[in-house]
């Protein structure tokens, strides 16, 4: 009998294994690892990581794995980390239970070993639809306390084969963990990921972030087959011997332990093997007793790992005989022992298994299938207890019994949706409706719990039995609200279309209108935010129907949608009756969201202190009753409008309690939210280091468009803030992918028209910017948005100041100032931001009509003292030391304010107001530092680094002439010019001329006399 030998010594892995000793070495320091390792099948990654796993372990780190299942997404959700999670729990039982303590009813789900010290009762008894963010918050917490003392190297090997969920977790603890001494390792079979493959987009997305590491295994050289040949066998190969190896095997590790016995032990018989790798890999199998074949073609159809109980069920052997059976196989080194069960069986390598299953005669397959979900139902006890719905499922699918794969599928989805893994949850639900019409009414499972009891506080209760059409839409159901949940919006609007499609909105007005309402959120999600039409269907079929939790939250949405488009009477009125209707039918949550509604309509009608009295009790109430979505809409809004309100200390301060809420109940969009809420009020008060890193935090939660496109949008702020034109530019077109141009709420309209008109004025396109801000101008809410409006029209207006004197910007620019200050006539100023913002509107439209004076700058700085906003107060400080500088005096009080100006631009980091600031003191001939004597004369184009000659380059330049102009009038080659007109950019931090001519203006730097 033939017999693998594998080498004792890992050859040619020197360099990844010192990579992974770094890596091992430096979470030892406290600084957590991430490793990704990927190579073909058979070119030595398990071998890789065992052997690196080994040496952790010697060096006293605590180690643990788990391998993705070959079944994929038919597979148990989180398969890899459960079994991970179980081998640390066998090894450090106290230090995992006091890690979990008090998190054990979550945990149960990935390690249900737990479950015996978890409360009594475990969460809310119906659907959470926060529970996926939650669960993998506190994995990563578990790990984080695990790690604090010791050094915990896990490894998730497969990749290839994860489920969604899977990738999830492990690209949620890439992100996460910061502090602890763990490592993370990673392994996928590289020649499987083709274009399609759903780890693709989790690879790019590591490869985005520069703190995974990445080894990639290649094969060995020849020099490297001889020393893995010489390893097996103890004696250098004859020459001969390792080029043949090397030949057929191509420098894969993995083959040349298959070829070697087949070669060594009779001399050349190369001419007997086949080419094809699955003949090369049968001929040993072939060899062994035809028992020893019949049990490893059974083995094959188990899935990864096949429990010796069971295994012996399916072969009809006794125990005595199918241990002779399998003794052969073991001792042949085509079998080993599964490390993750106790008596359980598994083959040498994959590629070994997917050779004996492709062996398979077309019957073969489905009649093993079927053996193994007979005995599975005989004795559920040969598996573990959650691995039992996802086996059952696979062994009747592809048994190709509809009338039992259906009830195992289902079962199986309500153990994903158990475990919060919506993606596998919803795989199964597609094969249940896939199988609805192949099996008999008759032997269609009870769905009287699907999903009214699970999964939607206001799904339409149906008493009594479900006659096979409803038990379809029931299961459509479940299928919308899984998507959506996994946030796969365009299934989950796929879903919904389907349904509404079949659905007799006549006899069951209250599910149409539901299945309206999830197409609604489709929508939203989708970034596609008008569904006035959706929302009024659903209206229309509920309107003449009693009281019900359907109608309660159709009116509640539409409340909803109302206070976010114009928050007027109709919105308060929608509210209101949903509070009414929701609690006469014990709507708990709906009643809630209303009441948040109302409180919010309530501060746009101008009851701004009552509206955060109220919001700040209705958060306290859902931090109490502890509803996942009800906590982030009271902690976002009441966030929201304590930021609309000027208070952004307190709105800080509050959006840190929502968040240490939020985090302890899992609400992954309330982190999103919140924590963006709190970076609008950072950057507020001049706190931009902090801003951005909870920018970092917020994206980390960003799960869909709405929110996505919110966090661009302020990253571009941030960017607009310090000048970087390009920055703004991509983070702009990134925020406007995610929101529908056509279906923008009025709550996102004002921010991207700022953005978009500012963007186009630095590159001169004075025209665009005009057109940007009429279309915004034009959807100008009848009530709410005031002080949005006024910041848009305020940084509009200076824009046209700042270019007076760009020929550019001439044509049009009177008529334009005449629409601005018409469109403010009646604008209302209801808060103090909107006053402040009125007021530099003011001002900045006397500055671009060349009438300002230092009153109107001493007026918008009185308008803003009661905010604290350091940089727009700057700003205005500094157009007050202009108009200071002009006519009438003030220079003593100019030179007092530009100073301050000028630290603050520094610290901040803020390039524009720096320079702007530099380009004034320079012509004033004044100091930046106090008590510096007064600048001798200077030009202030050499103030900002510009030679002579590149002074004279950027005047022409700021005249719209090209690079030959330039160099007839210079007496200088076009060439040369080209060289000036590159060099003087870099020095003024552009990245266009069309920009450096705008800055040339708006500084100033030629001004006639």
């Amino acid at each position: 009998m033939h017999t693998t030998g594998v080498s004792p010594v890992l050859i040619g892995r020197e360099t990844e294994l010192r990579s992974l000793r770094e890596a091992l070495a430096r979470a030892g320091e406290g600084s957590p690892q991430s490793v990704v390792v990927s190579g073909e099948a058979g070119i030595g990654k398990t071998r890789l990581l065992d052997e690196f796993l080994d040496e952790a372990r010697r060096g006293g780190a605590t180690t643990a794995g788990g391998g993705c299942l070959e079944l994929g997404a038919e597979g148990l959700p989180f398969a890899p980390f459960a079994t991970a999670l179980r081998a640390l729990y066998r090894e450090l039982p106290d230090d995992v239970e006091r890690a979990a303590a008090g998190r054990e009813a979550e945990l149960a789900r990935l390690l249900p070993e737990l479950a015996a010290a978890a409360p009594a009762h475990e969460g809310r008894g119906r659907y959470d639809g926060e529970g996926k963010a939650r669960l993998l918050e506190l994995t990563a917490q578990l790990l984080e306390r695990l790690a604090e003392s010791r050094t915990i190297v896990l490894a998730i090997e497969d990749l290839h084969w994860s489920d969604r969920s899977t990738r999830e977790l492990l690209g949620y603890l890439y992100r996460t963990v910061q502090r602890s001494r763990l490592v993370l390792v990673a392994t996928y079979r590289s020649d499987d990921i083709h274009r399609r493959h759903p780890l693709r987009p989790f690879l790019a997305e590591l490869d985005r972030r520069r703190t995974v590491r990445r080894l990639d295994l290649v094969r060995l050289t020849r020099d490297e087959v001889a020393g893995q040949l010489t390893a097996i066998t103890g004696r250098p190969p004859s020459p001969q011997l390792v080029d043949q190896i090397f030949h057929r095997s191509d420098g894969n590790p993995f083959f040349v332990e298959e070829l070697l016995p087949l070669l060594h032990d009779d001399g050349d018989r190369s001419a007997d093997l086949s080419d094809s790798l699955r003949d090369l890999l049968l001929v040993r199998v072939e060899a062994l007793p035809e028992e020893s074949q019949r049990v490893l073609r059974l083995a094959a159809e188990a899935g990864s790992t096949v429990e010796f109980g069971l295994l012996l069920a399916v072969s009809g052997l006794s125990e005595e005989q199918l241990l002779h059976a399998l003794r052969p196989a073991v001792d042949a080194g085509l079998l080993r022992p599964a490390e993750d069960t106790a008596d359980g069986y598994r083959f040498r390598h994959a590629l070994l298994r997917e050779a004996v299953g492709d062996d398979l005669l077309p019957g073969e397959r489905p009649r093993i299938n079927r053996r193994y979900g007979e005995a599975l139902e005989a004795d559920p006890s040969l598996v573990r207890p959650e691995e039992l719905p996802a086996r059952l499922a696979g062994y009747w699918h592809r048994a190709g019994d509809a009338a039992k794969a259906l009830p195992a599928a289902l079962q199986a989805s309500r153990e994903a949706g158990r475990r919060h893994a919506f993606a596998e949850q919803l795989v199964m639900l597609e094969r249940v409706l896939d199988l609805f019409d192949r099996v008999p009414a008759a032997d269609l499972p009870d769905l009287a719990d699907l999903p009214g009891k699970g999964y939607t506080e206001a799904y339409p209760a149906l008493p009594g039995a479900r006659e096979p059409g409803r038990r379809y839409l029931d299961l459509l159901a479940e299928a919308a609200v899984a998507a959506r949940m996994d946030d796969d919006v365009e299934r989950a609007g796929s879903v919904a279309r389907r349904a509404l499609r079949i659905v007799d909105d006549k006899r069951d007005p209250e599910l149409a209108a539901w299945f309206w309402l999830e197409l609604s959120w489709h929508h939203v999600n989708a970034g596609r935010g008008d569904v006035r039409h959706e929302l009024a269907r659903a209206r229309e079929l509920v309107a003449d129907r009693p009281p019900s939790s359907v109608k309660a939250d159709v009116l509640a949405t539409a409340s909803v949608w109302r206070m976010l488009l114009s928050p007027d009477e109709e919105a308060v009125r929608l509210g209101e009756e949903a509070v009414e209707l929701a609690r006469q039918v014990g709507a708990r949550e709906v009643e809630q969201h209303a009441r948040i509604t109302l409180a919010v309509v309530r501060f746009d009608q101008g009851d701004h202190d009552g509206s955060v009295r109220l919001l700040y009790e209705l958060a306290a109430e859902a931090d109490r009753e502890g509803a996942p979505a009800v906590i982030s809409r009271a902690h976002t809004n009441l966030t929201s409008v304590l930021g609309l309100a000027g208070r952004y200390r307190e709105s800080i301060e509050a959006a840190r309690a929502g968040l240490a809420t939020a985090a302890r109940t899992g609400g992954r969009d309330a982190l999103a939210y919140i924590g963006q809420n709190m970076v609008d009020s950072l950057l507020s008060v001049g706190d931009w280091e902090e801003a951005e890193r909870a920018l970092s935090q917020s994206a980390l939660h960003q799960s869909t468009a709405r929110s996505r496109a919110t966090g661009y949008l302020s990253e571009a702020y941030l960017a607009l803030y310090r000048g970087d034109v390009d920055r703004v530019a991509g983070l702009l077109e990134r925020a406007q992918s995610h929101v529908s141009p056509g279906h923008r709420e009025t709550q996102f309209v004002f921010p991207f028209a700022q953005v978009q008109a500012w963007l186009a004025m630095r590159r001169r396109r004075y025209a665009e910017a005009r057109a940007v801000v009429r279309e915004a101008v034009a959807q100008r809410p009848e009530l709410g948005h005031e002080a949005g409006l006024w910041t848009l029209l305020s940084a509009v207006v200076a824009g046209e100041a700042d270019a007076v004197g760009d020929p550019g910007a001439e044509e049009g620019r009177t008529a334009f100032l005449d629409e601005l200050a018409a469109a403010v006539d009646g604008l209302p100023t209801p808060t103090a931001p909107a006053r402040a913002w009125a007021a530099a509107f003011a001002a900045e439209l006397a500055r671009a009509r060349g009438a300002d004076g230092p009153a109107d700058w001493e007026a918008a700085l009185a308008a803003f003292a009661p905010l604290e906003r350091p940089y727009e107060r700057a700003w205005l400080s500094l157009r007050l030391a202009e108009a200071l500088l002009g006519p009438g005096g003030g220079r003593e009080r100019a030179g007092e304010l530009l100073p301050g100006v000028h630290e603050l631009a520094v610290r901040l980091g803020a390039h524009p107001l720096r320079t702007e600031t530099e380009a004034v003191a320079a012509r004033a001939r004044l100091p930046l530092s106090p008590g510096t004597a007064s600048a001798e004369p200077a030009d202030p184009a050499q103030e900002l680094g510009l030679t002579a000659r590149e002074g004279d380059v950027l005047r022409l330049v700021a005249q719209g002439r090209s690079n030959r102009q330039i160099a007839e009038e210079l007496f200088i080659s076009p060439k040369t010019a080209s060289v000036h007109v590159s060099n003087l950019m870099a020095k003024l931090g552009v990245s266009a001329r069309g920009e450096a001519a705008a800055l040339a203006h708006r500084l100033r730097l030629f001004e006639e006399g």
